[in-house]
C-alpha cells in the first residue's frame, strides 16, 4: 500500500508471493496497474491526495512565481479532473522539476478526461514501480547478510 493506494492492487501483490527475484515483482506490479478498474484508479488518485507532501514540484527550486504559477496549475488540474495530478519524476534532476511538472500539467489539462485517466494510471503505475523497486533495496540494505 505505499507503493500504490489500491487496494485491490495490493493484495494482487500480496497473492502471488514469494517472487524470484525482483523483476518478476516488477513484472507483476505493472501489470496488476495495468488491470486496474476505475474504482481501483480513483482509490489510488485519492491516497495520492493524502501523501503527507507538498503540491508535486513546490520543493524543488524556482521563483516565487513559478511556484505561484505551478500551485494555480494544480488547482486548475484538480478542478477539471477531480484528483490530484500524478507524473514520475523519476530521473528528473531537481533543478528541472518544477519546469517538468509545469509543462506536463499543463500539456495534461489539455486532455480529455478519458485519455487523461489513462495518462494518469500509467503515471501511477511508473511511480509505485519506482517506489517498490526503492522499498526493495532499502529492505534488503536493512536486512543483515546470510
Amino acid at each position: 500500500m505505499a507503493c500504490c493506494g489500491s487496494h485491490r492492487w495490493a493484495l494482487r501483490l500480496a497473492a502471488h508471493r514469494p517472487y524470484p527475484d525482483i523483476e518478476s515483482l516488477l513484472a507483476a506490479a505493472s501489470e496488476a496497474s495495468y488491470d486496474l478498474r476505475p474504482a481501483d484508479l480513483a482509490e489510488a488518485l485519492a491516497d495520492e491526495s493524502w501523501m503527507p507532501q507538498p503540491l508535486l514540484g513546490m520543493r524543488a527550486p524556482g521563483s516565487q512565481a513559478a511556484h505561484t504559477a505551478l500551485r494555480a496549475a494544480h488547482a486548475a488540474y484538480e478542478a477539471r479532473f477531480g484528483h490530484v495530478f500524478v507524473v514520475c519524476l523519476d530521473g528528473i534532476a531537481p533543478e528541472e522539476m518544477l519546469d517538468a511538472v509545469l509543462v506536463s500539467i499543463r500539456t495534461r489539462l489539455a486532455n480529455d478526461p478519458d485519455e487523461e485517466r489513462l495518462t494518469a494510471s500509467d503515471e501511477l503505475r511508473r511511480i509505485a514501480l519506482t517506489r517498490l523497486e526503492h522499498l526493495v533495496a532499502t529492505h534488503a540494505a536493512a536486512s543483515p547478510s546470510r
